[in-house]
């Protein structure tokens, strides 16, 4: 018998563990946002909305200037920076507003777009990944929960409504609202923004990261909890009757399923499949009790004639009128011409030069033409496919929900890519959490496979050093077997 002498401890390269808990970067801007959602609720702010309102994208901005750290490169960072340069030449366009702006256009552009360069310089482990998950998670889910109120309760919980939307007249705020069926006339459900629909993404992102936490806690309370935030987020997604996200949320549900699919996860899908189902029936019937048959007509006009027609009838004519301007100005009509800030830093400008925007591509031909069009489709393109690529890959040790939130965060960009056709959503707060979440997930994903590699290092240097490791000497008493006349040593 032999044994081998053991390793010295500092030949052995050290087991990689989470040495220092990362920083909250990621979720105190993500707790900032919804800050400065609240705060526009209150009629207090004043004078100072236009601060809170900008204080959101000026926080992304800031850290963008501010954080440092040797991480690694999102795959979408090459066209991201090339958006900007076109942007930043789109400011000195001729047919520019105003400087002022155009350069606050360019700005807000940035700001959406800038957590694809400072989030990959924080450490973001799949810890983070689930925080700021749960974070979005808690507040839309009680946002959806205060807008199925404000329909139930009309006239109470009520936030002050948008200054922007107010002036725009009493026939469009009519077209704002829905009949209860009690006969009372309300704004669509507003949850925690201040505008009529507002609580239509709250609802979208209330069965969204529901349906992460469903398939990533076996704990029942919280399958159960997640389950009735679905149905609360459902119904909320009736009663607001904002076509177009209600079309987003299931897109993204169906590509939830179509991964598990893919991953040949049959419990998980078909668990799934019955929280859906429940989930659907469950809620059209609350909103159905709570709105009438009107929830039943709306959601029908999805189905009463061919999805191209549905789609031209409400939205696809702005996509010909977004057709019209590329062929006249192929390479856009500069900046400042809509949104807010063209409401903010526009004024005095000749109102016949703005532009009504509805749909994100008419807002990408107008800025910047063809260039800015097919550079943000391809950002758009390559992060979906980077977040494809982690929803399919086997789960890296330690970071076993890794996967399942891929598959989420690869749904809300499918969905987010689809909603660019009703509502120009890459220059608001929902843009930029697309791109936090994609950010996080790639730097998330990109730490785990670091730390698989550092894993499997240090564990093939130990194998290595016991083998090399030379034989200690072990004492072993002889004895020998006596013989007849030989006397025993």
């Amino acid at each position: 018998m032999s044994t081998r002498a053991a390793a010295p401890p500092d030949l052995l390269p050290p087991v990689p563990a989470e040495a220092r808990v990362p920083g909250p970067w990621v979720q105190a801007f993500v707790v900032f946002l919804l800050l400065c959602q609240l705060a526009l609720l209150s009629g207090d702010v004043g004078p100072l909305r236009v601060l809170v309102r900008a204080a959101a994208f000026g926080a992304s901005l800031m850290l963008l200037v501010l954080l440092r750290g040797r991480g690694g490169t999102h795959p979408a960072a090459l066209p991201a920076v090339l958006v900007v340069v076109v942007l930043g030449i789109a400011v000195f366009n001729p047919d520019t507003t105003q400087f002022a702006a155009g350069a606050a256009h360019a700005a807000l552009y940035t700001a959406v777009l800038a957590p694809v360069f400072w989030v990959p310089r924080l450490r973001v482990d799949v810890r983070v990944i689930r925080q700021v998950a749960m974070i979005l998670w808690a507040f839309h889910t009680l946002s959806a929960f205060v807008g199925v109120l404000q329909v139930y309760f009309p006239g109470q919980f009520q936030p002050n409504l948008s200054s922007i939307v107010a002036s725009k007249g009493q026939g469009y705020l009519e077209s704002l609202m829905i009949t209860t069926i009690g006969g009372v006339k309300v704004f669509r459900p507003m949850g925690l923004t201040d505008i009529p629909g507002g609580a239509s993404i709250s609802g979208l992102y209330a069965v969204l990261f529901g349906t992460g936490f469903f398939l990533t806690r076996r704990n029942p309370w919280m399958m159960a909890a997640a389950t009735g935030s679905m149905a609360l987020g459902m119904m909320c997604l009736y009663l607001s009757q904002v076509r177009a996200v209600l079309v987003m949320t299931a897109i993204a549900v169906l590509v939830v399923a179509g991964i598990l699919v893919w991953r040949r996860d049959a419990g998980r899908l078909t668990t799934l499949v019955v929280a859906v189902a429940v989930v659907v029936v469950g809620g059209y019937a609350a909103a159905t009790a709570i709105a009438g048959p009107m929830v039943g007509r709306r959601v029908a006009s999805l189905v009463r004639d061919r999805p191209g027609a549905v789609y031209y009838s409400e939205r696809g004519h702005f996509f010909d009128d977004a057709l019209i301007r590329l062929r006249a100005a192929p390479l856009g009509s500069g900046l400042g011409h809509w949104g807010m800030m063209a409401a903010y830093f526009g004024k005095g400008e000749d109102p016949a030069r703005s532009v009504w925007v509805e749909i994100q591509w008419v807002g990408w031909i107008v800025d910047g033409g063809v260039p800015l069009v097919l550079l943000y489709l391809l950002a758009l393109l390559v992060a979906l496919y980077a977040a494809w690529n982690v929803a399919r890959a086997p789960p890296p040790p330690g970071a076993e929900e890794l996967p399942f939130w891929g598959a989420i965060v690869l749904a809300h960009g499918i969905g987010a890519l689809a909603l660019t056709f009703s509502y120009p959503i890459f220059v608001s707060q929902p843009g930029m959490e697309f791109w936090l979440l994609n950010a996080a997930l790639c730097a998330a994903a990109r730490h785990a496979r670091q730390r698989a590699r550092a894993l499997r290092a240090a564990q093939g240097a130990e194998r290595a050093a016991e083998e090399a490791a030379p034989v200690a000497p072990v004492a072993v008493e002889s004895w020998r077997r006596p013989v007849p006349g030989i006397p025993r040593p």
